[in-house]
Order: C-alpha cells, then sequence, then structure tokens
C-alpha cells in the first residue's frame, strides 16, 4: 500500500497530454509508459536486494552510503529534503487544493489572501527561472493544512499513518480500476477508435526514420530528433509519474520481517501500478482521439494532446458520463493526492532522521517521540519546509528541475548493488535481485542515455538539479568538519 500510493499521484491524469504532445503517436504514447514501466520494475526488484540487506530506516541514503560512501549518501538525502521529497509533497498538496476548486470555486491559485512578491522571468541561457507569486491563496492554504494534519498524524506511529494509507491507496486504486471498468465498458468512443487505432494510425509517427520536434530549452530553437530520443524526452512526465515507490525502503525500521515484506512490496507495488497505468493509458485512447484542436470547442474535438488544462483522466470521466464523471475523478484526483501526500511525508522523515543519526544533519532530528517513537522532530522539520515551497510558487519548477538527479541518484544506487556484490560478497542476502547483472546493466544504460537526452534537449530541467546536487558538496564538508570538531557527548 505504501509503495502504490507514494507512486500514485495526480501524474497519471495529467501528463499523457504532454507526452502526447511530444511523441505525436498513439504507440509512442504508450511506449513512453511502457518504458517508464520497465525501468521501474528492474529497479524496484533490484533496489529488494538492497532493502533485504540493510533493512534500517533511511533506505537509500542507507544503501548510498554503505556502498559507495557517505558523501554520496549525504547527496541524496541533501536533495531528497530540499527538492525531491518536500517538493513533491507540497505539488501534491497544491493538487488537492486545485481539485478541491471544482466543488468549492472560492479555492482558487488567483484568490489571494496574502500577496508578497510577483518575482520577474530570469533568463539563464536556455533556462527562465523565477517568473512565480510568492504568497498565500486558498488554493496553497489548501496544501498548507493537509501538509500540517498529515504531518501530525504521523506522529501518532507509523501504524497510524499506514491504516490512512491504506484506506486512500485502497481507494484510489479502485478508483483507477473503476476508470478502466468504465472504459471498457461504456467509454469506447467509434471517433476516436478509428483516429487512434485505425488502418495504421496507431503507428503513426513510430515507424523506422521517423523524426520528432523538440524544443531546445524555453524558447530555444525547434530541432528533429529521431523516435528513440523522443522517447528519452517524453520520459519527463511517465517517469516521475512512476517515481515514489522507494519510499517503502525508507521505514525499513518499522517494518515487520523486512527482508522478506521489502522486496516482496516492492515488486508487488511497482508491477500492479505500472498495468494500471498502462491500461489507463488505453482507455484514454479508447475514448479521446490523441490528436485536437487546441481551440475546440468540445472534449472530443480537444483530444487528449490539449485536454483542458491538461487534466486528461477527468476529460476522459466527462466524455464517458458527463459533468457528473468529471465530478467523480476531480474527488478521485483528490483522494490520490491526500494518499500519495500521506505517504511521502510518512516515509522521508525516516531519512532526515537517519542523516541526523550519522552527524548529517540537526542533531535534535535524530530524536524520536518519547511515546510513539517516531521521528517527530524530523517530522515537523519535513513540514515546515514543504509550507515553504507551498508559498513560494517554486515547487513544480523545482519537480522538474529535479528529475536529472532523481534518475543520477537511481544510478549510483544500482551500481552499489554491484559494488556491495564485490566488497561484501558473504553478507547473508535473503533476496538476490532478479535478472543480476543483465537487468541492472540494462536499467543504467537507459538511465544514463535519458539523462544525456535531458542534458541537450531540456537543460531547463537539468542544469538546475545538477547544480543543486553539487552545492552539497561544500555542505557535506562543513557539515562533517563541525560534527568532528563537536565535544562528545556523554
Amino acid at each position: 500500500m505504501l509503495v502504490m500510493g507514494s507512486m500514485i499521484g495526480s501524474g497519471i491524469f495529467i501528463v499523457s497530454a504532454e507526452i502526447g504532445r511530444e511523441t505525436d503517436s498513439p504507440a509512442l504514447l504508450i511506449g513512453a509508459w511502457a518504458i517508464a514501466g520497465f525501468m521501474t520494475i528492474v529497479a524496484a526488484l533490484s533496489y529488494g536486494e538492497l532493502a533485504a540487506m540493510m533493512p534500517r530506516a533511511g533506505g537509500q541514503y542507507v544503501y548510498l552510503r554503505e556502498a559507495l560512501g557517505p558523501l554520496w549518501g549525504f547527496l541524496y538525502g541533501w536533495t531528497l529534503f530540499l527538492v525531491i521529497q518536500t517538493g513533491t509533497i507540497a505539488a501534491v498538496g497544491v493538487a488537492f487544493g486545485k481539485f478541491l476548486g471544482v466543488f468549492f470555486p472560492s479555492i482558487s491559485s488567483t484568490h489571494w489572501i496574502l500577496h508578497l512578491w510577483k518575482v520577474p522571468p530570469i533568463p539563464i541561457g536556455p533556462m527562465v527561472l523565477g517568473n512565480m507569486d510568492v504568497g498565500i491563496n486558498t488554493q496553497n492554504l489548501m496544501a498548507i493544512l493537509l501538509v500540517i494534519f498529515l504531518s501530525i498524524v504521523n506522529i501518532f506511529g507509523v501504524k497510524t499513518g499506514a491504516a490512512i494509507q491504506n484506506v486512500f491507496t485502497a481507494a484510489k486504486v479502485s478508483a483507477l480500476l473503476g476508470l478502466v471498468v468504465a472504459g471498457v465498458a461504456i467509454g469506447r468512443n467509434p471517433y476516436a477508435l478509428r483516429a487512434n487505432f485505425g488502418g495504421t494510425d496507431f503507428w503513426r509517427n513510430a515507424i523506422h526514420g521517423a523524426q520528432h520536434a523538440v524544443q531546445v530549452g524555453v524558447g530555444g530553437p525547434i530541432v528533429l530528433v529521431s523516435t528513440v530520443t523522443i522517447l528519452a524526452v517524453a520520459q519527463v512526465g511517465s517517469l516521475f509519474s512512476a517515481d515514489a515507490w522507494n519510499n517503502v525502503t525508507f521505514t525499513a525500521g518499522e517494518v515487520k520481517n523486512p527482508s522478506r515484506n521489502l522486496p516482496l512490496s516492492l515488486a508487488l507495488g511497482t508491477g500492479v501500478v505500472i498495468a494500471l497505468y498502462i491500461a489507463c493509458n488505453f482507455i484514454y485512447l479508447t475514448v479521446l482521439p490523441l490528436n485536437g484542436d487546441p481551440h475546440g470547442a468540445t472534449i472530443l474535438a480537444r483530444g487528449i494532446k490539449y485536454a483542458s488544462e491538461e487534466r486528461v483522466g477527468t476529460a476522459v470521466m466527462t466524455q464517458m458520463l458527463g459533468s457528473t464523471g468529471g465530478y467523480l475523478m476531480a474527488a478521485a484526483i483528490m483522494i490520490s493526492g491526500f494518499g500519495c501526500a500521506n505517504g511521502l511525508i510518512l516515509s522521508g522523515a525516516r531519512v532526515y532522521y537517519a542523516m541526523a543519526k550519522d552527524g548529517l544533519f540537526f542533531r535534535k532530528v535524530a530524536k524520536l517521540h518519547p511515546g510513539y517513537k517516531t521521528p517527530a522532530v524530523s517530522l515537523m522539520v519535513q513540514m515546515a519546509w514543504t509550507c515553504v515551497l507551498c508559498i513560494s510558487g517554486s515547487y513544480g519548477q523545482l519537480l522538474d528541475y529535479i528529475i536529472f538527479a532523481v534518475l543520477v541518484f537511481y544510478i549510483l544506487t544500482i551500481l552499489g548493488l554491484f559494488v556491495l556484490r564485490r566488497t561484501h560478497p558473504d553478507v547473508e542476502r535473503p533476496y538476490r535481485a532478479v535478472g543480476y547483472p543483465i537487468l541492472p546493466i540494462i536499467y543504467i544504460v537507459m538511465a544514463l542515455f535519458i539523462d544525456v537526452v535531458l542534458l541537450r534537449y531540456k537543460p531547463q530541467y537539468t542544469w538546475p538539479g545538477l547544480i543543486v546536487v553539487l552545492l552539497g558538496i561544500p555542505v557535506y564538508y562543513a557539515w562533517s568538519r563541525s560534527t568532528k570538531s563537536a565535544p562528545a557527548q556523554g
């Protein structure tokens, strides 16, 4: 439930519009999700071995620390705290507020309670930073209240947080299943079927030698790239939507029989979610045409690529069931966001707790609640920074910027699997990675290719993420020196 709950957020309901615009092909839309699914499951199977070897709180931070050294563990934790985890929680929280506004129109990003500053656009080469409003509006206020509520609830023990996780994950998995079942039963649209599957339309722009237009950076030149390259570019959306599966490893110190349950949860959780994601995209293609008119007057005319505000899931349900379907989908996405935020909050705090125990984060963060034995201080620190991101307006940009870095750390962690096989061959391994060494090598090659492509064609996403990681190096050495010079505690 934690794996599935952390993975399923709002991405599956939104990013297919962007992927559709990039690939301009029904086959490549499915292909982008299939590649993300393959990579996610291979990575999860590899992480299963590390989780079974080292079932301690901190997960990926611990694996990197033990395999490659404390610097790499710190850089991961540093990036996780600044952007990956807290930024994701903030974005999911604001998505919750966004869809709550469907029912209560006064909840809106334009309904300001306290407008502090309009940050101007800051062009840096092909990137544009800034260009955001800072302050509290009714939409991000809902996000802040959600973050505070769930952070406090998770102080009362992992069982309390897990109970919420189970209920909401079951609800949103049911919602995705409901979308698939409804699509199969009543959603098939003859126009969409002809447009997406008729003749050779499904394979449009996917044949050998096809060229795809990509804009380099923000406002940069348009260049033509191969099908393989465009699938790598499209992974920005699909891999992000399938991310956070590794969060279950952060809670390893509080899981019963972790050597068995962690690998099992990783394999089952990622497998179920990826199957649902691919099924949902097939349903999208049976209900709406991929191509459409951005100025179309109806949902069918706009298609998947130009769905209103990129809400593909809502558009599909509205096309099938009318306005009632739109409201049902909005409610489902709110349920999804609530459960996703809870899973991210529950698991992320365990990483900063592990870092603090190693002397690489504020010492008080290593303290457990005296009664509930949960990392209460870590939960509160995470909550405070997440609330700052909620009002900064920068969370969406930060999430885009960090995709490159997320892949870097996945590559490094799977490399750590090879290192530990060589340096600790005799350590007990209750579970061994399926397909080792072939599947992990394939993952590393694919992830490296995607990162190189993103560096070249999506510099606005990649270079800022790389800078955030590199800034952690001097911070690590400063923190290490201060820890070594601190007097021993008696």
